[in-house]
């Protein structure tokens, strides 16, 4: 064997011996409260793609498999594909799903666009949706009409925060992306891998705000607007930093957070994670994240709420694609794990089946 080894050949087999369980059922009728089933990703062309979902019959066979009673589809976009979505999945199986709207950011560029963001939230609460979702292209891609980037903390935008709040509508908000996306794509960075195969997802270049200053936006646009709730999707768009998640939580009580797609970061430092959950049991909610969604990530994610198993990978791939560690469980409280795994999501939603 050469003494040079590419990294990326290198996938070393663990040698520990520790105790693995399977969960392959949530120990409480769970809520996912973080999924995709629309077409908008698929969307490459301009108009509408395929569902995420092309069967729902078996995504609710796997959602009974699990004992997840319910998803949020936060797909909805607006309008005719607002209705679209609402159609097949929430008035086809009421309780089952909840499906959340989206506004066209593009609005902003025309001189009442404020205004014409909160006439298309109030048309798609009128519609049926169940809260707002905002996508991380709010702060990294939007531009108005002078091709100035546009952030959450935007007064623009401060009619439509209230509009939610108005109309009670929750705000998903999706703020951000992991910290070392925004670190140099060099050898000191610790996602370095994921970087290299999707250069796109580097947000290290010129013209855009740093991760601090989006931040920033979020904590401002969360105390500017109590009255209305904002539940901060990925660990609270900052996993990598629960002092500072848990310094919010203790802060804003109109803010909530979610766990989707952040058991790589939650789990590599489990008692904290565990310490912020049981510190806000009412604040914390279930979600995946998966794409597409089959509901075969749901055993991992139960592994890691319900069990203190140490050492287990958080993704099937070899090597992991979102950094080179394992993960522990943090073995929640029965209490904490029935508010975490679908009470809280129900507070917040009243259209979620109980």
């Amino acid at each position: 064997m050469s003494d040079a080894l590419l990294l990326s050949r290198y996938v070393p087999r663990r040698r520990l011996t520790v105790r693995e369980h399977e969960v392959p059922r949530a120990r409480f009728p769970a809520v996912d409260a973080h999924a995709h089933l629309g077409r908008w990703l698929s969307d490459w062309d301009g108009r509408p793609g395929e569902w995420m979902v092309p069967d729902v019959p078996a995504l609710l066979a796997a959602m009974d498999e699990h004992n997840v009673r319910s998803l949020v589809n936060l797909d909805g976009r607006w309008g005719a594909e607002l209705e679209a979505n609402l159609a097949r999945y929430d008035a086809a199986h009421p309780g089952r799903f909840v499906t959340f709207c989206h506004v066209d950011w593009a609005e902003l560029a025309l001189p009442d666009g404020d205004t014409r963001l909160v006439k298309s939230l109030t048309e798609s609460k009128e519609a049926g949706a169940g809260g707002l979702k905002v996508w991380k292209d709010l702060g990294l891609e939007v531009r108005d009409g002078r091709g100035e980037p546009v952030l959450p903390d935007d007064p623009r935008l401060d009619a439509l925060w209230e509009a939610a709040g108005e109309l009670d509508l929750p705000v998903w908000i999706h703020t951000a992306d992991p910290r070392a996306f925004f670190d140099p794509v060099d050898e000191r960075n610790e996602l370095l891998e994921i970087l290299l195969a999707h250069p796109e997802w580097s947000f290290a270049r010129p013209g855009l705000p740093s991760f601090e200053r989006l931040m920033d936006a979020l904590e401002a646009v969360v105390g500017a607007h109590p009255r209305t709730t904002f539940v901060a999707v990925h660990g609270g768009g900052n996993a990598e930093d629960l002092g500072w998640v848990s310094r919010m939580l203790d802060t804003y009580p109109n803010l909530h957070i979610d766990i989707a797609a952040r058991l790589n970061q939650l789990g590599r430092q489990p008692r904290a994670t565990r310490a912020l959950m049981t510190r806000h049991p009412d604040r914390v909610l279930f979600g995946t994240d998966e794409i597409p969604h089959s509901g075969t990530a749901y055993p991992l994610h139960f592994r890691f709420m319900e069990t203190d198993d140490e050492c287990f990978p958080y993704s099937p791939e070899e090597p992991p694609p979102m950094g080179r560690w394992t993960i522990s469980g943090v073995h929640l409280p029965d209490d904490v794990l029935a508010l975490v795994y679908a009470e809280n999501a129900r507070r917040l939603l009243p259209g979620l089946a109980r």
